[in-house]
């Protein structure tokens, strides 16, 4: 290893210390879920707003991360994002309620959001394009092994300490990060200005928001019918504003032109309707396993590791299959696969052995992560130049509004179901199986969409997402 590599070596690690911060605060979350529901009063069957707050927040801020980081230099943003990321994790918990416990989800989120692209382009400008691909393997690796430890690791500090810990954990990793990155992230990096669409910015945030409430109001959380309503149509009015100001507009945040490449749109859009089941699943699983079976955090943590080894496991081979198969076959298949996979959780009872949970959640993994592999590589898969970095983050920004609607979707059908039968004896289990079979019927909806891609599509290697 040279001398010149040697002295950047330290910038991969603080990038991989921070994705390794996001996907273990991603998956240690779920387990918790029931625990600081009792804690804080609340009904486990409601707390998806607590997911959604932090990747709703994440995914306003995506689309303005580069324009940042131009303006004011990858290692002052990076260091603000990792503070920032930090603060939240305290105050998340201090949180003495869920109004509280949101708000401070969501100073997280916008820490999160800044922290793996900024990453991410300091670590493009600081490698030569053919030590690149090199350098951001390095960097995910500690990204699949957070989805690893999380679940279990959630699990054991709800069942031996408490579920602030999945908080606490992340202060002096932060504080270390910060002190690292005002050391090791490159300075002066600056780019010439550049003009910064706030008009579209602004439509494109409102619409995420409004359509993202109203979403979650369908549970009951604290909204009338009224107030869904017009945030709905507030939400879907700003969404209709942005489209028609990118088409005016001479440097729109995502060029209408954009959508004139068939794979990036079919794409786009294959994300969002799948992501309705994928995106829901972490959440819905952790419920299913303590309120549904009434197994402890750690077993379900544990138990949960299931579905991560899937997914490892089909990662390797993800891209020999969609070579062999295609593009349109196999996310037509795997589409219907998922569907079915989410749909077959509504059957687990009491009565099923465990083995065959563990079969379930394993299946799952490994059609969801083949799910992942293809969608995001289909829809990068055709851009270049200006287009890649453009495309690339209007998918992070996609994939995140789709997990944050897919959480809200799945906690809106969870509440409609447990209003239904809340008079019947195991109505809590008799709902998370009703959910799990509904929200499988909707990702079905993804088949429809990936059906319009070309039948001769083949793989060509695109840069994979975080996924």
């Amino acid at each position: 290893m040279n001398k010149q590599a040697i002295e950047k070596e330290p910038l991969l690690w603080l990038v991989a210390v921070g994705f390794f911060m996001q996907t273990l605060d991603a998956t240690i979350l779920n387990t918790a879920l029931p625990s600081m529901a009792a804690s804080l009063g609340e009904s486990p069957l409601q707390m998806q707003s607590v997911v959604v707050a932090y990747a709703l927040a994440t995914a306003m801020l995506i689309p303005a991360t580069g324009w940042v980081a131009d303006r004011f230099g990858t290692r002052r943003i990076y260091t603000v994002a990792m503070a920032l990321f930090v603060l939240g994790s305290v105050l998340c918990a201090m949180a003495p309620s869920l109004q509280f416990l949101v708000m401070a989800r969501v100073v997280q989120g916008v820490g999160g959001a800044m922290m793996l692209p900024v990453g991410r382009l300091a670590v493009l400008r600081a490698y030569p394009r053919e030590a690149f691909i090199r350098a951001m393997t390095f960097i995910a690796i500690p990204g699949q092994i957070g989805p690893l430890l999380g679940p279990t690791l959630g699990g054991w500090l709800v069942e031996y300490a408490s579920w602030h810990w999945i908080f606490w954990i992340n202060v002096p990793v932060g504080v270390l990060g910060v002190c690292a990155a005002w050391r090791w992230m490159p300075q002066n990096d600056q780019q010439p200005r550049r003009s910064f669409d706030g008009v579209g910015f602004a439509l494109l945030a409102l619409g995420m928001v409004g359509v993202s409430l109203a979403l979650d109001g369908l549970s009951g959380v604290g909204m009338g019918r009224a107030l869904v309503a017009v945030l709905l149509v507030f939400g879907m009015a700003s969404l209709a504003a942005y489209w028609m100001h990118a088409l005016r507009s001479p440097t729109p945040l995502f060029a209408p032109a954009l959508f004139g490449i068939r794979s990036l749109r079919v794409g786009l859009l294959g994300n969002l309707f799948a992501r309705l089941g994928s995106g829901a699943a972490p959440f819905l699983v952790p419920l299913m396993l303590q309120v549904g079976l009434g197994l402890s955090p750690f077993h379900a943590g544990t138990m949960m590791l299931a579905t991560v080894l899937g997914s490892m496991l089909v990662k390797r081979i993800a891209v020999n299959t969609v070579m062999r198969f295609g593009y349109k076959r196999v996310l037509q298949v795997n589409s219907m696969l998922l569907g079915a996979m989410i749909a077959c959780l509504g059957l687990v009872s009491p009565s099923q052995p465990q083995w065959l949970i563990l079969v379930q959640l394993f299946a799952f993994g490994c059609v969801n992560s083949m799910q992942f592999s293809a969608m995001n590589s289909v829809t990068l898969k055709d851009l270049n130049g200006e287009s890649a970095s453009s495309g690339n983050s209007l998918l992070s920004m996609v994939q995140m509004l789709a997990m944050s609607m897919g959480v809200a979707v799945a906690g809106a059908v969870l509440a409609g179901f447990a209003d239904m039968w809340q008079a019947k004896e195991g109505y809590k289990l008799m709902a998370l199986q009703a959910t799990f079979v509904t929200v499988g019927v909707m990702t079905l909806a993804a088949t429809l969409v990936f059906s319009q891609l070309e039948h001769d599509e083949r793989v060509r290697p695109a840069p994979d997402t975080h996924d």
